[in-house]
């Protein structure tokens, strides 16, 4: 790996951040766009097995897992049911993702969640929100939901035009990485955006996990077309 792939920091980040008194560096590792026909052992051997040393952790996105397991969904192969169009004008936009914002990332909720439990996440989301409660809606419809990248102006082509899931069996990649990097670091696959975070899984315990949101609060990899899938965290 070449030394401009790692060690930059993404526009508006910091390589830096401290918790409790330790000070970690999170360092980007820049790839080529990572392709449905891509093999994750592939990518991660040539872009992060020769960059992580000992004690280190390997943090991977979801978007690259869920990619190379043919979890990603051309927009033009999603054909929206009328409950997913209808559902989905009343999701919240943001600026940083367009979430279950759109008929074709509703549709993949339904499909990947269930019918029964969206309509329920939805029922009660109505009513909370009327008493200024927000998030019941993906605490309900879980993490599955949550995961569910739609396209937006900044997303890297050709994912402006595709819906990638969320990825399969997380815990159990992140085990079979590590040991691909001959076990030297830990690994998590990492569901981290410019609104929150989540750990969906990883080779470290609960508190483990709890710091490394911490670490990662701030989005170090971007929310856009950084290109930068993977990332490490050091102690410094």
């Amino acid at each position: 790996m070449s030394q401009e792939n790692a060690g930059t920091a993404n526009e508006g980040k910091a390589l830096e951040t401290t918790i409790e008194g330790t000070t970690y560096a999170r360092i980007p590792l820049r790839t080529r766009v990572v392709m449905p026909e891509d093999d994750l052992d592939a990518v991660i051997t040539e872009y992060a097995a020769s960059a992580v040393l000992p004690g280190d952790l390997l943090f991977v996105t979801e978007k690259i897992v869920a990619i190379t397991q043919g979890r990603s969904y051309r927009l033009d192969e999603i054909e929206p049911r009328k409950l997913a169009l209808f559902l989905s004008k009343y999701v919240t936009r943001t600026p940083y993702g367009i979430g279950l914002g759109m008929p074709e990332t509703m549709e993949m909720a339904l499909r990947e969640c269930g019918t029964p439990r969206i309509l329920f996440a939805a029922a009660v989301a109505a009513v909370t929100k009327a008493f200024g409660r927000k998030g019941d809606f993906y605490r309900i419809a879980g993490d599955k939901a949550r995961a569910i990248d739609g396209p937006t102006k900044h997303t890297i082509p050709p994912y402006n035009e595709a819906v990638v899931l969320g990825p399969k069996n997380p815990r159990q990649v992140s085990a079979h990485l590590k040991t691909l990097i001959g076990g030297k670091a830990d690994v998590a696959v990492v569901d981290i955006n410019d609104l929150g975070g989540n750990i969906l899984g990883s080779t470290l315990d609960h508190a483990g996990e709890q710091r490394l949101l911490r670490i990662l609060k701030d989005n170090p990899l971007g929310q856009g077309r950084e290109s930068t899938p993977l990332g490490i965290i050091r102690t410094v």
